[in-house]
Order: C-alpha cells, then sequence, then structure tokens
C-alpha cells in the first residue's frame, strides 16, 4: 500500500476555482473520509488523484512518487464509483476479472484473483450469476471486488453507498471497515453522509467550498470544532447555535448574556475577551437538557422519539430552535412550556469571524 501527499493541490473550470490549494497528507493503510456538503469539491478531489482530471497547479505524491504527469492506468489506483457500472452481459466472475483480462494477466492467475476477491467479500455463491440477479448489497460488492483484484496501492471510493436503502448502507459501510482492516490497505473515501464519516474513519477531512476546514479523528473534530462550519456540519443532529454577548470576564471564565435574558459562566481565555464582545455559543442536544431549572424557556415545537432516545425541539422566547436530547420516556408533549439547562464547560465559543475561542478548564456554573 501507499500513503497520499498533496500540497497546493488546484483546480479550475475556466475561470471557476472548485479546489483551492488543498494540503492533506493520507498515512500507508489509514481509512480516510472526506466529508462534506454537495458540490464542495470532495467528488473532484478523488478524480484529480485518481488522474481522472487534471490538477491545475500543485503536486501529488503517492508513495513518494510524483503523480501529476502519470496516466491513470499506471498511478495503481482503483476506484469504486456511486454507481455500479458493472457489464450486464457478463456473470459476477466475469465483471471481477475483466480489468485482469484486459491486462493480459494469464487467465489461471485471474481465476486465483477472482477466487480471493470473492472470499474475502463473502460472493463465492455469487460468481455464476448476471447483475440483474444481484441485490443493490451485491452488486456494490462486485464494484468492490473488481477494485481488490488489482491489488491497488490505494482504494478510492466517490459515495459508493448512496444508492442503497438506510439497512443496506449500515450493513455496507460494517463491510468497507471489515474490509480495511482484512486487507491494511491505504483507502480515501468520499461522503456527505457524516454519520458514514464519524463511524468509519481513522481520520476526517472536512471540505467546505473546496477548503479543507479540519482534519483529525471523528472525536476530535466532534469535540474540538475549528469554526462554525466544522461545528454545524458535523453531528446527527447538529450543533445547536445561539447568539451571546460577554458581560464580564474573570481571570478564567467569561460571564454570557444569552436569548431572554439568562446568563452562563463558561471556560474562556480573558486575553481574548472584552466586555460587550458578540459571540456565537455551541451546544451539543446531549448538553442539553429539559429542567425545572433552567434558565432557558420557550415552547416544545416538535418531539422526535426514536426509542432509545428522544430530541425536543424548543422554540425559545427571544431566540433561535434549540434540540434537546432527552431520556426515550421523557413526558414531554408539544406545546408544552419548557425550560432548559446548559453547563458552562459544554459551551463552545466562537468569534465574529466564525473560529472556535480557546477554552480554559474549571468549575462550572450551570443556568
Amino acid at each position: 500500500m501507499a500513503n497520499v501527499r498533496l500540497r497546493d493541490i488546484r483546480k479550475s473550470f475556466g475561470t471557476v476555482e472548485v479546489i483551492k490549494g488543498v494540503d492533506l497528507d493520507v498515512a500507508d493503510r489509514q481509512l480516510a473520509v472526506v466529508v462534506g456538503p454537495s458540490g464542495c469539491g470532495k467528488s473532484t478531489l478523488l478524480r484529480l488523484i485518481a488522474g481522472l482530471e487534471e490538477i491545475t497547479s500543485g503536486d501529488l505524491w503517492i508513495d513518494g512518487e510524483r503523480m501529476n504527469d502519470v496516466p491513470p492506468a499506471k498511478r495503481r489506483l482503483a476506484m469504486v464509483f456511486q454507481s455500479y457500472a458493472l457489464y450486464p452481459h457478463m456473470s459476477v466472475a466475469e465483471n471481477l476479472g475483466f480489468s485482469l483480462k484486459l491486462a493480459r494477466v494469464p487467465k489461471e492467475t485471474r481465476r486465483e484473483k477472482v477466487k480471493e476477491a470473492a472470499r474475502i467479500l463473502q460472493i463465492e455463491p455469487l460468481l455464476g450469476r448476471k447483475p440483474k440477479e444481484l441485490s443493490g448489497g451485491e452488486r456494490q460488492r462486485v464494484a468492490i471486488g473488481r477494485a481488490i483484484v488489482r491489488n491497488p496501492r490505494v482504494f478510492l471510493f466517490d459515495e459508493p453507498l448512496s444508492n442503497l436503502d438506510a439497512a443496506l448502507r449500515v450493513q455496507m459501510r460494517l463491510e468497507v471497515m471489515r474490509l480495511h482492516d482484512e486487507l491494511k490497505a491505504t483507502m480515501l473515501y468520499v461522503t456527505h453522509d457524516q454519520v458514514e464519516a464519524m463511524t468509519m474513519a481513522d481520520v476526517i477531512i472536512v471540505l467546505n467550498a473546496g477548503t479543507i476546514e479540519q482534519v483529525g479523528t471523528p472525536l476530535d473534530v466532534y469535540h474540538h470544532p475549528r469554526n462554525l462550519f466544522v461545528a454545524g456540519f458535523i453531528g446527527s443532529p447538529r450543533m445547536n447555535f445561539m447568539p451571546a454577548t460577554v458581560t464580564s470576564v474573570g481571570e478564567a471564565t467569561a460571564r454570557l448574556s444569552l436569548p431572554g435574558g439568562a446568563a452562563l459562566d463558561v471556560p474562556a481565555d480573558p486575553q481574548r475577551l472584552r466586555a460587550g464582545d458578540a459571540l456565537s455559543l455551541g451546544a451539543r442536544p446531549e448538553h442539553l437538557a429539559l429542567s425545572e431549572g433552567g434558565a432557558l424557556r420557550g415552547e416544545a415545537l416538535v418531539i422526535e422519539r426514536l426509542g432509545n432516545v428522544t430530541f425536543v425541539h424548543v422554540s425559545l422566547e427571544d431566540g433561535p430552535m434549540l434540540t434537546v436530547q432527552a431520556a426515550s420516556d421523557e413526558p414531554v408533549r408539544v406545546h408544552d412550556r419548557v425550560s432548559v439547562r446548559l453547563g458552562g464547560e459544554d459551551a463552545h465559543l466562537f468569534d465574529g469571524a466564525g473560529l472556535a475561542m480557546p477554552r480554559v478548564p474549571q468549575d462550572h456554573k450551570e443556568t
């Protein structure tokens, strides 16, 4: 396998720049997931690595070798697309071995590689079938198998599970993770589904409008988002945001005024804040609680009961809508007046430019 290194990679289509100076390192045998909203450049970035699009400027290195001018067929990469793109007139075995046949690999070697790929993907009973006789998950396994037989240095996955229903997506997600563990392979996986990114990745690359916003482990990106975009994109349900104003600054804390007149003490770097500063305060749904003593008050407008957990969507008085995670048997009903409690140690602060502000550990107070 191999490592992948990108330095100041840019891609323009005419006068429109879609990849804007990307720097990235993917380590050998790492499963790196590129996640971001539709149109942010995820698939374009993958196609640049594969050689299916020409790099406008910058350098691409794979296993220490500069790849900019190397044709796709000689990069020793394998790409799995969103569409299965199987040959309908060929059997599963023939689909798996077709690229090897084109490369004039001996028939016996082809047979062994196809057999091994089928074993890894647990599709041996399907080798004689045609694609029309397969389910969506089985077809995706065959598409992945075509990549395995080529023994690539790097696997590239371009939203391979988007065409599957919810249950199959979960199953195939586990299959890709198992495959990564068995093959010890370097993988770059593109998705717009941040749940896929959180559950699968060794490292997450958050992409937005052609720029990398943050790179880190799933938990690091979740608990320590670098800016408002990452904080709002990573996490399901998304992080809650509300306006806040600094009313006073202590040695290691700041007191904030929240919607409805509530006050909250939060850990903060006193060198970064002044009384009167306007900030955005973020809080994950699991860090909020319905409580009679909560200082944030509003009306429960929507209640989602998912069996193991309940999400209550609360419209604050003079404030935004908040999503609160509650117990599965929470007795709240639609249109109930409720109070919401937030601990200052769980709050995230973002400055006027949307950048996360450092927090200082301290004994906390709750609203």
